[in-house]
């Protein structure tokens, strides 16, 4: 059986001009979450049964504090996943952030699609804040 999880990378970048002296720093990450899992249709049971139910588990999380930012709310879950809590840099402040959601043109995967594009619909609604520079100046 093929194992799924989430996949992050996290570049983290400084600067320096050599010139003035200033200093700027900056972090990409870039993170493939796996799909959830219809458990009850899909058939899986043992080991596959437990990692489909620990990422449907921090997919709800995420969207738990996709819903929180959102509506503004004056907490944020983040700390009810460690998928959660490991992005929460990546979802607050000066961060910016891109989503591609892959579907599936099959009739088959038509629910798991439309989840996904909901999900998506949801995040578009998040405002995560102003950009501005990080590091100092000579």
């Amino acid at each position: 059986p093929r194992s799924r999880s989430h996949y992050i990378f996290r570049l983290r970048v400084l600067g320096r001009n050599v010139t003035t002296g200033a200093v700027r720093d900056g972090e990409l990450n870039l993170i493939d979450l796996a799909g959830s899992e219809r458990t009850k249709e899909s058939g899986v049971d043992g080991s596959a049964l437990r990692e489909a139910n620990a990422i449907n588990k921090s997919l709800s999380a995420l969207g738990d504090v996709v819903s929180a930012m959102a509506k503004k709310a004056p907490h944020v879950p983040f700390r009810n996943a460690k998928l959660t809590h490991v992005l929460q840099n990546a979802l607050t402040g000066s961060a910016k952030m891109l989503m591609f959601v892959n579907v599936s043109p099959s009739a088959s995967h038509f629910h798991e699609s439309l989840s996904s594009l909901r999900f998506a619909a949801k995040a578009a609604g998040v405002e995560v804040g102003a950009a501005e520079r990080r590091g100092k100046a000579a």
